[in-house]
C-alpha cells in the first residue's frame, strides 16, 4: 500500500498538466544551432560588410528579433496554449516595451546627431 501511494504522489508531482512546458533534447539542440546561426550570420554581416551601413543595421536588428523569437520557443515553451494564455500577453507586453525602448533610443540618437554642432578643425582654431 505504501508503494502504490508513493508511486502515485510521484507521478502527480512530475505531471504538470501541460506536455509542452518540458523540453527535449532534439528541441533544446534546435533551439541552440539557430541562435548560434543567428548569431554568427550578422557577426559574418559586420565583419565582411557586404551591404551598407543602413542595410546591415535592419538585417542585424532583423535576426535579433528572429533571435528572441527563437529563445521563447525553444527555451522559454511559449506558445499561445501555455498557462492560459497568459504567456501570449506577457509577449505582447514585452514587445510593447521593446518597441517604445529601441524607437525611443533611435529617436533620441537620430535628434542628437541632427542637432549637435559640428565640429571642424578650422571652427575650433577660430574659438
Amino acid at each position: 500500500m505504501t508503494d502504490t501511494s508513493s508511486h502515485v504522489h510521484a507521478h502527480a508531482h512530475d505531471d504538470h498538466g501541460d506536455a509542452a512546458s518540458h523540453g527535449t533534447m532534439k528541441g533544446y539542440m534546435t533551439g541552440f544551432v539557430l541562435a548560434v546561426i543567428l548569431t554568427a550570420i550578422p557577426f559574418w554581416l559586420v565583419m565582411a560588410r557586404p551591404f551598407g551601413p543602413q542595410t546591415t543595421a535592419l538585417m542585424v536588428m532583423g535576426f535579433a528579433v528572429v533571435q528572441i523569437v527563437v529563445h521563447m520557443i525553444y527555451f522559454l515553451h511559449m506558445d499561445t496554449k501555455s498557462e492560459g494564455g497568459w504567456t501570449m500577453m506577457a509577449l505582447i507586453f514585452t514587445i510593447l516595451l521593446v518597441a517604445i525602448a529601441i524607437s525611443g533610443s533611435l529617436w533620441v540618437m537620430y535628434h542628437l546627431n541632427t542637432n549637435m554642432m559640428p565640429m571642424n578643425p578650422a571652427s575650433m582654431a577660430d574659438m
